[in-house]
């Protein structure tokens, strides 16, 4: 039993989502910007912190915001088609970022998309993963550490808000979202990890 849509939807929403979140947007407009392949400095990742590292802020700013919507876009025209074909279609988004096929499946760590698909879900539960995170980020100075909270913390206010279904995919998000960030765990571990505002 799925939801309320048949098969042929749901697989429409998940490759519609895959292939939105699989455009590397930060790649894309690092190229575009002469500023060469991003993967080749700082953490060899696509995304918004690694593209900040060219000291471009408008470009990491772009990637970001880029990235974020490649979740949203998908689940709000899946929606169209019912719960379960947007919730595949932020599924597949998700995965899509996360393992771009064209790039050998080696694509960003998820937050930016995972607040993307969370904005096209459940705007309630997106202002509170950010009360979250900035009140972490605020008080204890990493980033990685107040995303991997509030992350963990999406599921449990969808499900106390009420919305089950959608609280199960975030469950499976925020488990993909820590296992990409496995090597800034071992570094907050370490106590070896960046804070935020910290230089060199």
């Amino acid at each position: 039993m799925i939801l309320d849509a048949g098969w042929p939807l749901i697989l429409a929403g998940l490759v519609l989502g895959y292939l939105f979140g699989s455009i590397p947007f930060g790649l894309i407009l690092t190229k575009f910007a002469g500023l060469g392949d991003v993967r080749a400095i700082g953490s060899g990742n696509i995304g918004a912190t690694n593209v900040l590292r060219t000291g471009r802020k408008g470009l990491a700013a772009a990637t970001l915001l880029l990235d974020a919507l490649k979740g949203t876009v998908p689940v709000l025209i899946a929606g169209l088609w019912g719960e379960a074909p947007a919730l595949a279609a932020g599924f597949g988004a998700f995965l899509g970022h996360l393992f771009p096929v064209w790039l050998g499946f080696k694509g960003g760590k998820g937050v930016a998309t995972f607040l993307g698909v969370l904005l096209a879900l459940s705007p309630l539960a997106l202002l509170a993963f950010a009360a979250i995170w900035l009140g972490l980020a605020f008080a204890l100075k990493y980033s990685s550490l107040a995303a991997l909270v509030a992350s963990a913390a999406t599921p449990l206010v969808l499900w106390a808000s009420g919305h089950p279904r959608v609280a199960l995919l975030f469950l499976v998000l925020a488990v993909l979202l820590w296992w990409k960030h496995a090597p800034n765990i071992r570094r907050l571990i370490a106590g070896t990890e960046g804070r935020i505002g910290q230089k060199g």
